[in-house]
């Protein structure tokens, strides 16, 4: 049987957020036993006591949060180049028999100029591609006979070089993400290789999303 200390703890685990704010010092221990402690009584489907809950949120350890923090922030401080491109656009298709045959079309025609900027993620049931503005006329009579899902304009991108350390350390995409979450900035796409990291944003959260990313560098 779970004992309240490990239903109180997955319970937090679950929203790195308050984890966070917890360890700042930010989140008042009495309102949050509050606030989780229906949850925390249907887990042990008993009723349970906010004195119990509040005294197993005190004991929680932030040893191994912290210490993910401190190895990821180390991370963040060897972020190599941040390369921002604007004027882009988003295109969603249905995944056709077809759509292969022109992609490659695509691919082809973005190979002729060095300033196409182009990226293709094919997912199981659709593709995505985001691209340059002076590639959209291109897409538009390429694709012209597949299922357009969705179509977003004046888009921005980032793309930050990864540390090689990135593959073998948790919580590095997290990390970046969530500067992002708490400054209320809505992601378009998140486009990834093995060292890189794309994040495409709307054209007017661009300059706030840059300051963010070199902060994180700077520290």
């Amino acid at each position: 049987m779970k004992t309240i200390q490990e239903v109180v703890e997955s319970t937090i685990r679950k929203t790195p957020f308050i984890e966070e704010a917890l360890n700042e010092k930010l989140i008042n221990v009495s309102s949050l036993a509050r606030i989780i402690l229906a949850e925390v009584s249907l887990a042990l489907k008993k009723e349970v006591k906010v004195g119990a809950v509040m005294m197993a949120i005190n004991r929680l350890s932030p040893a191994s949060e912290l210490r993910i923090r401190k190895n990821i922030k180390k991370l963040a401080l060897d972020l190599g180049d941040v390369i921002v491109r604007s004027d882009l656009c988003d295109f969603t298709f249905k995944n056709t028999p077809s759509l292969l045959r022109e992609i490659a079309k695509i691919l082809t025609k973005s190979s002729e100029n060095s300033d196409y900027f182009l990226t293709v993620s094919q997912g199981i049931f659709e593709t995505n591609i985001v691209t340059s503005k002076n590639l959209q006329p291109f897409v538009n009579e390429i694709f012209e006979k597949e299922t357009l899902i969705a179509n977003v304009l004046e888009l921005a991108s980032i793309t930050i070089k990864l540390p090689k350390e990135n593959q073998e350390q948790s919580g590095v995409y997290y990390f970046i993400l969530k500067q992002l979450a708490w400054a209320d900035i809505s992601l378009q796409e998140i486009i990834s290789t093995t060292n890189e990291m794309t994040i495409v944003v709307k054209e007017k959260d661009i300059n706030q999303t840059f300051a963010i990313l070199m902060n994180m560098k700077l520290g």
